[in-house]
Order: C-alpha cells, then sequence, then structure tokens
C-alpha cells in the first residue's frame, strides 16, 4: 500500500525521485540523465542535493521524511566546493544522510590527475644546466599548458601556506625542492648564528626606513646559497627567533663575498631576536630548481607552466595528482541534522570540510587527506566527528568551537575516536591535532601522533578531554607542549584526564622545553587528573597560573616532573595594558565575571584582584606518582618556594625502581612527597607490563601499598576504541 502511494505521488508531482524509500543513488560512471534510483544514478552529491531540494518543494518528498543519498565507489571530481545550506537539512527524526555503499570508496577528489606518461626527460638546455649533475637524467617534466588560468607566484612572506597548487603521488604529498634535503643531518635544517641586522626597530638610527621593522640579515658561512638562481626566487622557512614560529620568507638578496643573506621582508620577532632554547638559528630553502635532486622533489616553474619531479621509486605505476581545488571540499552553513558517512576527501588546496552555525551534523568513519589547509573546522553546537582518518594536512586536523562563554551554556560537541596525525606540514607551529575553543566540547579516545608541535591547544570553558593517546608531536619545536593553552584567567573549568601522553620530542640537555600538558602564562582554573605521562619532557608545566588541581598522575622517565612558577610575580607583561595579550583583568571583565553565573561557578577568580593576583595560589598537587624522573620532581622558582606553605601538597611518590645512584632525581625536603627507593634499594613499581607500556598498576603493586587512595587510571580504555 505504501509502494503504490509513494510512486503515485511522485508521477503526480513530475519528480524525478523514483524510489519510495527516499533513497537516492550516485554513481561515478553514471550515464548523464540520471534519476537517482538504482539502476539510474546521479553522477554527483550535487545532483542528489539538487534532486532532494526540488523533491521536498514540490512535496514528492515531505520535509518530514528521512533520506539516505548511497554513494557508490569510485572519483567524484570538485571543481567547487559541495555546500549544503538550511535548506539542505533534516530532522531529528528525519536526518539527511551522505553515506558511502563502501566506506572509503567514494571519493570526492579536488586535483588534477596526471599520469606517468604525462612527464618527459628534460631537454630545455638551460634548465638542465641548472640541474645538479647527478640529477640531469632522471628529472622529469610535465606539460601543464591546458591547464585553466595562471600559477600565481608566492608573496614575499607567509605563514606556511604558499599558493597552490600541491604535488602528491601515491597519496603521499611530495617535497618541494629544498635543501638540505629532509634526510640530511640535522633533519634537513640549515644553522647560522651570527646575526647581521635583526630588522627590529632602531630608535636611533639615522637611517629612517631602520627605525621601524625592515627585512633582516644574517651571515651564512655556508656556500651553498651560490649555485642559487635568487632572481627567480628562492624562499628560506625558518625558525627565526622562537622555536615556536616559523615564517618563511623570500630571499631578497645573497652577497658572496660577505656571505650576507638579506631577506626581503620583516620577522615579526626579528633575526635572532632572543629567545628561550638554542641560540643557533635554523631555516631550509624551498622552491629552488637548482635542488632539485632527491626523490620525491618536485618544482613547478609556474610562468611556463611545467611541472618537473624527481620520480620516486614505482613512478610508472604512480597515482599522480596535482591539488588544485582552492575552496573548502565540503561546506555546511546553518545545516541540521546531516550524517556524512564512509566518503573520502583527499587533494585539495584549502580545508576539506568548514561547517558554520552547524548543529547536530555527524561526521562518520571519513577518511580526510592530503589538503593543504585543515581538516575539519566546525562552529556550531551538538556536532560530532567520529571515528574519522585524518593525515597529510597543511595547518590543523579538526578545529571546533561553541557554545556561549558569557551564559556558561555547552555546545556538546563531540571529537570522538579519530586517528589523526602527519599534520602541520606547511604551518609547523600552532597548528594541532584538535583545536578547541568555546564552552563545553569534548574530546575523547582520540590518537594524535607525528606533528612538529601541538596535540591538542584549547581555550574556553568547561571542555572535558579525555582519553585519548598523544605520541611524537612537539618533534621540531621548543617551549611548546602535547597540550597547550595559555595567557588567560577565564579559559576555566576544562578537564584533561585519563590521557597517555608519550615519547614527545624536542629539547636538549641544557633546555628541557617541551612539556606534556603547558598551563603557560598564568592560565588558570584547568584540572590534570588522572593523566600518564613517560618520556615526555617536562610532564606538567604551570607557568604562573592558578586554581589548577594535578591529582592521581602517573609520571614516568621524564627529565622533568612538574614545573611551576610565580612568572606574574616577576615579569612586567603581567596583566599590563602595554601588551595586549596579557590584559587579564580585562579579558575577565568582558565576562562580568564578578557576576552570576561565573561568580558562582568560579569563585576564586570573582575576587582574585583583591587575593594577591600575582601568586600562584590554590594549585593542589595530591595522589601523583613520579617513577624514576631524572633531573628534577618538581622544578619550582624562589617565588614558589616561598609559597609553599599555602600550597595543599600531598600523599605524593617519588619512585626509584632501578636503585641507581645517578640519574633518579628525589623530592627531598619538598612537602608532601615521600620517597621509595634509593641508592641500591630499587622499588618495583608493580606495573601490568611496562616493556608494552602498560603501566596499569597491579592490584598487589608494592606502590598501591604505599598509596592505596591511588584511582585506577584506565590503561585499556585509552586511544582508538571499536566503533560499534
Amino acid at each position: 500500500m505504501r509502494t503504490t502511494a509513494c510512486l503515485l505521488l511522485a508521477l503526480l508531482t513530475m519528480t524525478n525521485i523514483a524510489h519510495c524509500d527516499w533513497n537516492l543513488h550516485v554513481a561515478a560512471d553514471a550515464s548523464a540523465g540520471g534519476k537517482g534510483s538504482q539502476k539510474q544514478p546521479f553522477r554527483s552529491l550535487t545532483e542528489a542535493r539538487d534532486a532532494i531540494r526540488a523533491a521536498r518543494d514540490s512535496g514528492a518528498i515531505p520535509t518530514d521524511s528521512p533520506v539516505v543519498v548511497h554513494i557508490g565507489a569510485g572519483t567524484y571530481p570538485l571543481d567547487q566546493s559541495f555546500e549544503l545550506t538550511k535548506a539542505d537539512s533534516g530532522t531529528a527524526e528525519s536526518p539527511v544522510v551522505y553515506r558511502a555503499v563502501q566506506s572509503g570508496a567514494a571519493q570526492l577528489h579536488g586535483g588534477i590527475q596526471l599520469k606517468p606518461g604525462d612527464f618527459r626527460s628534460v631537454t630545455d638546455g638551460e634548465m638542465v644546466k641548472r640541474l645538479d649533475p647527478s640529477a640531469r637524467e632522471l628529472v622529469r617534466v610535465c606539460d601543464l599548458k591546458n591547464f585553466p588560468g595562471e600559477f600565481q607566484a608566492f608573496s614575499d612572506a607567509f605563514r606556511g601556506v604558499s599558493t597552490g597548487p600541491w604535488l602528491y603521488i601515491n597519496g603521499q604529498p611530495m617535497e618541494l625542492a629544498r635543501w638540505p634535503n629532509k634526510d640530511a643531518a640535522n633533519g634537513g635544517w640549515a644553522g647560522f648564528s651570527k646575526v647581521i641586522d635583526t630588522g627590529l626597530p632602531q630608535p636611533d638610527a639615522k637611517n629612517e626606513s631602520l627605525r621601524k621593522p625592515h627585512p633582516g640579515s644574517f651571515q651564512f658561512e655556508n656556500t651553498r646559497p651560490s649555485k642559487w638562481n635568487i632572481d627567480q626566487g628562492v624562499w628560506l622557512r625558518g625558525y627565526w627567533t622562537h622555536d615556536w614560529f616559523d615564517e618563511v620568507i623570500r630571499v631578497a638578496s645573497y652577497d658572496h663575498s660577505t656571505k650576507a643573506i638579506r631577506l626581503a621582508k620583516p620577522h615579526n620577532y626579528g633575526i635572532m631576536g632572543g629567545t628561550w632554547g638554542k641560540a643557533e638559528r635554523r631555516f631550509h630553502a624551498i622552491n629552488v630548481f637548482e635542488e632539485l635532486d632527491a626523490p620525491g622533489e618536485w618544482y613547478l616553474d609556474r610562468s611556463q607552466k611545467k611541472l618537473y619531479v624527481y620520480p620516486p621509486a614505482d613512478f610508472q605505476s604512480a597515482n599522480i595528482d596535482l591539488a588544485v581545488l582552492a575552496s573548502p571540499m565540503v561546506k555546511m552553513s546553518d545545516t541540521q541534522y546531516v550524517t556524512l558517512e564512509g566518503l573520502t576527501l583527499q587533494f585539495s588546496f584549502s580545508d576539506a570540510m568548514v561547517l558554520r552555525n552547524a548543529e547536530h551534523v555527524t561526521i562518520k568513519n571519513c577518511t580526510v587527506a592530503n589538503h593543504a589547509r585543515s581538516g575539519i573546522s566546525i562552529v556550531g553546537s551538538h556536532n560530532e566527528v567520529r571515528s574519522c582518518h585524518l593525515h597529510n594536512l597543511g595547518t590543523s586536523g579538526i578545529s571546533v568551537n561553541g557554545g556561549d562563554r558569557r551564559t556558561l551554556t555547552p555546545a556538546n560537541n563531540r571529537i570522538v575516536n579519530n586517528h589523526i596525525h602527519d599534520y602541520a606540514k606547511f604551518i609547523r607551529t600552532y597548528q594541532p591535532g584538535v583545536s578547541v575553543q568555546g564552552c563545553g566540547q569534548i574530546v575523547r579516545n582520540n590518537l594524535i601522533h607525528d606533528a612538529p608541535h601541538n596535540a591538542v591547544t584549547y581555550g574556553g570553558n568547561e571542555h572535558l578531554i579525555e582519553r585519548n593517546e598523544v605520541h611524537h608531536v612537539v618533534m621540531e619545536t621548543g617551549d611548546s607542549g602535547a597540550f597547550y593553552t595559555g595567557r588567560d584567567w577565564t579559559s576555566r573549568g576544562n578537564v584533561l584526564r585519563h590521557n597517555y601522553i608519550h615519547d614527545l620530542g624536542g629539547g636538549d640537555d641544557k633546555h628541557i622545553n617541551t612539556m606534556g600538558i603547558y598551563l603557560d602564562d598564568c592560565d588558570c582554573g584547568d584540572t590534570i587528573e588522572g593523566n600518564v605521562f613517560y618520556r615526555a619532557g617536562r610532564a606538567i608545566m604551570i607557568g604562573g597560573g592558578r586554581d589548577n588541581p594535578v591529582i592521581n598522575n602517573l609520571i614516568i622517565d621524564c627529565p622533568i616532573g612538574l614545573h611551576m612558577d610565580a612568572r606574574g610575580m616577576t615579569w612586567k607583561q603581567w596583566n599590563n595594558p602595554d601588551y595586549p595579550s596579557w590584559r587579564l583583568e580585562a579579558k575577565a571583565e568582558k565576562f562580568d565575571y564578578q557576576h552570576p553565573p561565573w561568580s558562582n561557578r568560579y569563585p576564586h577568580l570573582a575576587k582574585i584582584m583583591q587575593d594577591s593576583p600575582r601568586e600562584p595560589l590554590y594549585n593542589p598537587i595530591r595522589r601523583n606518582i613520579f617513577v624514576d624522573v631524572s633531573k628534577q620532581v618538581c622544578s619550582f622558582d624562589g617565588n614558589v618556594k616561598k609559597l609553599l606553605d599555602q600550597f595543599e601538597i600531598s600523599d605524593n611518590l617519588v619512585v626509584n625502581t632501578t636503585g641507581a645512584s645517578e640519574g633518579i632525581a628525589t623530592a627531598a625536603g619538598i612537602q608532601g612527597f615521600t620517597n621509595l627507593g634509593g641508592v641500591g634499594i630499587p622499588f618495583p613499581a608493580g606495573f601490568k607490563n611496562a616493556t608494552r607500556q602498560d603501566f596499569q598498576l597491579q592490584s598487589d603493586s608494592n606502590i598501591l601499598k604505599e598509596l592505596p587512595t591511588f584511582e585506577r587510571i584506565p590503561m585499556d580504555q585509552i586511544g582508538l576504541q571499536p566503533d560499534h
């Protein structure tokens, strides 16, 4: 009876919707003029979306009926964004679902697909001469004269992401011709230690141009730049002053006699302007045709539209993609109750998905890879990204914002069970695997690894960040943390619980400037509870803030267990209007922090200006276990040590499992810490299987006998979980 009624309605309204269960079908190899049926599918998601709109307008599909778009395996080229608006929304009872028939096999593709046969030997004599002799017979060139439009030139300075396109071979980003090569000594970086002109303003300079920021210069002893064609453009990606801020700047000139490199644009921190970390600065050159000398490197002659590549192995059977789409692959605005499931989004020179004012949108089991910018960016509430795989991204993985901080109304967006790795390929710093802002987001059971800088950055209120596994991040930067937030009294109520943070990079014997959890510059109001830190630098760093409980954490084989300082008492920036990002009280006033709901939720904040605001008070340290910490269990500055009698510190253990006389620190003289084991007296920890990094304490553990109130950390529930 229902079937007859559906067919009759479709005929009467003259729609193209042939399937009465409101199922539509899309196939990559479909013929033109499809009707959305299984036998006559549409050719694109856009056709399916437009058909749904038309059918709803005509009444063939009631607005309260669920719709499922079944997307067949294959490649779906995009030359513009696939957009969904309020008109494309579903309801709680009747969502709209775009689902791959075979998970991962339906690919939205934002690039040009090239063939190995499109590449020929280089025959232009002048170009051959510019190549290294070892590469002349190997480099291949592809003529892109049929590419519509022009390839824009690089700007003189930029943060990581150049103008497009980008080359991918067999699903991996290739390396723009560079020196030193990526696999060279020092990680592919060249160092310098002599600055000629920082580029910072010189107020007393006779030359007026030097009184304001100007391009800096430095001396580089290696003569390698002498082989580069500076006039055709050479860019240097460098950590010019700070190890947490990278920038790409064009070379303006190179003096062969003095070995001076002058940059084309000023760097806002100056060249070697002073930093906490290594004195030597570093850079590598990119987009240098003369350095096209290693498998996987490429170069685009933008004016001649010629693409050069040093072929990697198996090039003759390779899949070659040139990412050119310059807009997000998927855009949603004011969209509700829509699900994207099982899709693969690859090869754009933009973001993969951008959702604004979205509600109840679910992105599930999708693969997001090979984009010049971010993976998934969401602003809205009650959205979920679940069990997705994101990798090879130029900037961040997933960013989420929503809720109302003023009223402390949570957004309840959920970032759950995602595998995020190899991101921040282009912009190397402050492009995390997950970025959280707003109020009331949940970040749970994600696996995040292999990145130059942060894994998770956050700000705002009442976020729950739990059961995530993070490793091999902060791999080329310093003064940074796997989990990072900072410089805000109002970023409160956030809970970092039951995360496993291990095997971080960065730092050296002199500068241990990699942190597991980093509460920077007087950040306040975060709970650090039940986390496991293993080989994680300074495991926990509290940089001058207050109201940060450190409870029931397990710190293993880290050089420094807990750092706490009182920078608010000594730094001139503290709450200083001359430093806009430091205006801590002004930030709080924006939220009327002395009145409800803020005064009720954060009573210490409400009275902070009358309560020694520069002191790092109310940071309880309880039930933490420090195992084989090598340098300092607690790194407290002088002012913190003077305030220790005002702190709540109790029931913390310091364990020497080996009985070693050197390389194992104690917490001698610090209240609330008990040392177990010592020189020649090992104290077995009682982990379930430390060699496999299962640091669950067994029920008969000696540590639990000493500290029976220590609460179980659910190691088996951390990281990726089966998605049922």
